[in-house]
């Protein structure tokens, strides 16, 4: 755990999916967004991963994002358990068939367990996703999405500009 008051939990189903997932945590810090981060496997910690996903809305989390490579069944299973919104990031692995079984994994959910699915490693766009889904009660975080996106089609401007200036 990394900041106080976390309101957006960032789990993953190893420390090999953290070059994946730092992305979403950049982006909240980035954004202002207090969030905190571990390891929840859900097929080597089950025990953990219950009494996480149970206990999250308890300690003031508002967003899960979970990352999960391979047969990627955290996402879903944490979504099972809880009410809160869950975010999923399929994460291509060493033992991935190149990234689809995870993104089928996470967004082939059933009726009534809903997971938000970005595209294969977008961690980024999770947490960009969860700070939106935050912002609806929140100003000054719509404000710091709004001036991130501001940002985001300036540099695309630039990058027009100084395209077609040579």
């Amino acid at each position: 755990m990394n900041q106080n008051n976390p309101k957006v939990a960032i789990i993953m189903g190893s420390k090999s999916d953290l070059h994946v997932m730092q992305d979403a945590a950049d982006v909240l810090k980035e954004l202002g967004v207090n969030y905190e981060i571990t390891v929840v496997s859900a097929h080597r910690t089950p025990d953990r991963m219950f009494s996480y996903a149970r206990a999250a809305a308890d300690r003031g989390i508002k967003v899960i994002i979970a990352g999960a490579g391979g047969a990627a069944h955290l996402p879903g299973m944490v979504a099972s358990l809880t009410h809160l919104p869950v975010i999923g990031v399929p994460v291509k692995s060493s033992n991935s068939i190149d990234g689809w079984d995870s993104i089928l994994s996470i967004l082939q959910m059933p009726n009534g367990i809903p997971v938000a699915t970005v595209a294969l490693n977008a961690a980024k766009n999770a947490g960009i996703l969860a700070a939106q889904i935050l912002s609806t009660a929140d100003e000054y975080l719509s404000q710091n999405l709004i001036a991130f996106k501001e940002d985001l089609k300036k540099k695309v401007e630039d990058s027009a500009r100084e395209m077609e200036a040579n």
